[in-house]
């Protein structure tokens, strides 16, 4: 995923370790200083937290860098570029800007279809921007245009490619529910992640069709139309596997999200609403789509079990159960969710535990549990 937002990531960690060196014996109250840390603090730590995350990771994500990248590296070069008659500042700058370019090169070489020849331009202005970095102070006619020209190459050399895949991605149709930026990379076939429209299969150009691979047992993916799946109507979205775990991906089809129907029927309604004013949760749904299409339909409060997509510990089978017997959730809405992407089979244990203990009944093609009545067994 690096083609979506790592261009200018090592120019930013450079320029900020040179900064705080300047700025270091300001005083703590700084405004300078105290901004910038406030904006590489957060791109070190989101930047942590996105490199080690695991489960479900979309392309798309990585827009949470964007202003903490924007800022760090908009005050470290600024602060480098004003001490730059001084040689370390200098040789930092000149750095960071090599650094872009080759890093430039070897993002754009993942895409090894798209532009060729754009990531040989990159480097040779970046060698340029870099060059005229460190021969400021030894030409003998510097001058304000001099400084301006010398700026303009800098911001060439590090935004080139990024800009050539903004406009590759506004100039191309795209479809699904999972954006992102650039032409097909070629890591793009494979896991959750990268590529056009990323994980689960994700959008694709128009007619093209949206697949997933992941390790695991085997599972339909994210498919069908309306789907993760993210082909246009008629397209196919298939899985094998989609993550690590016993159960495959989501079922596909349908016209909803993850292949679920959208729709609740008028019986299931009515069922769900009787006395609904006497409960906390009038339902409790595996995944937090399928608790929201009841909610929706009903008004009223829906307990989203596991999270998104049912692979959270949240709320826990203790916690259920405790809310279950105090009374506090009418019905569960039967159908589970695979623990998929390594993630927790909480959802399941409650499903189990509900399966177990209560009696159901169907309404509207729908398996409802009465957690009001436990059996007698």
């Amino acid at each position: 995923m690096g083609g979506q937002i790592a261009w200018l990531l090592p120019a930013a960690l450079i320029v900020m370790i040179g900064a705080f060196v300047l700025m270091g014996r300001r005083h703590r109250v700084d405004l300078r200083r105290a901004t910038l840390l406030l904006f590489s603090t957060w791109l070190v730590v989101t930047g942590l937290v996105f490199s080690f995350a695991g489960g479900i990771f979309h392309p798309y994500y990585t827009v949470a860098l964007a202003a903490p990248l924007a800022g760090t590296l908009a005050i470290g070069a600024s602060v480098l570029w004003e001490a730059r008659e001084r040689r370390w500042p200098r040789i930092v700058l000149a750095a960071a800007v090599l650094l872009t370019g080759i890093w430039a090169w070897v993002l754009l070489d993942r895409a090894t279809d798209w532009l060729p020849w754009l990531k040989v331009v990159v480097v040779i202005v970046a060698l340029v921007a870099a060059g005229l970095v460190l021969a400021l102070p030894l030409i003998p006619w510097r001058s304000r245009a001099l400084a301006a020209t010398t700026v303009a190459v800098l911001v060439v050399a590090g935004l080139l490619a990024p800009a050539a895949y903004s406009i590759e991605t506004a100039a191309t149709a795209h479809t699904g529910s999972i954006p992102s930026a650039g032409p097909a990379v070629s890591s793009g076939t494979s896991g959750f992640g990268g590529g056009r429209g990323g994980g689960f299969g994700g959008g694709t150009r128009p007619g093209g069709a949206g697949a997933a691979q992941g390790s695991g047992g085997a599972g339909a993916g994210f498919g069908g139309q309306g789907g993760f799946g993210g082909t246009r109507p008629g397209g196919a979205g298939a899985g094998t596997g989609a993550g690590t775990g016993a159960r495959g991906g989501f079922g596909g089809g349908g016209s909803g999200l993850f292949g679920r129907t959208s729709t609740v029927s008028s019986a299931l309604k009515k069922l769900l609403l009787t006395d609904s004013s006497k409960y906390t949760w009038v339902a409790a749904a595996v995944g937090s789509d399928t608790a929201a299409t009841y909610q929706l339909a009903t008004l009223e409060p829906v307990m989203p079990v596991g999270g998104f997509n049912g692979s959270d510990p949240s709320p826990t089978l203790a916690q259920f159960t405790a809310e279950a017997k105090a009374g506090e959730i009418h019905y569960f809405i039967g159908g589970t969710v695979g623990t998929s992407n390594g993630g927790s089979d909480t959802s399941s244990k409650i499903a189990a535990w509900v399966t177990a203990n209560y009696s159901s009944q169907t309404v509207g093609g729908v398996t409802v549990y009465d957690l009001t009545s436990p059996l007698t067994s």
